[in-house]
């Protein structure tokens, strides 16, 4: 599958949002090992974590087919990617 630099960076966005997500729950219930989550708690930390995990998984697998496609060493566009991902805030949809 071809990917534009513009996709790597829009997956790059939503892998980073959804580790935010991660990161805020864990400060909101608490490190998952250390106290006790209700059900709930633990239902929607857990489905976080696999979003965060499923997206991080799709950047990984986009940047190695980007870099096979131009012939550019991935370590060189993964920095790109995060950079450009990082220096341009996220603009949802119009709509």
């Amino acid at each position: 599958m071809a990917h534009t630099f513009d996709e790597l960076v829009q997956k790059q966005r939503a892998a980073d949002a959804a580790h935010a997500t991660v990161e805020d729950l864990r400060e909101t219930y608490g490190p998952p090992a250390e106290r006790g989550m209700t059900g709930a708690q633990s239902g929607t930390y857990e489905t976080a974590l696999r979003a965060w995990r499923d997206l991080a998984r799709d950047v990984q697998t986009a940047l190695s087919e980007y870099a096979k496609e131009t012939g550019r060493p991935r370590a060189d566009i993964e920095a790109e990617v995060e950079r450009a991902a990082a220096d341009q805030p996220h603009r949802p949809p119009a709509g």
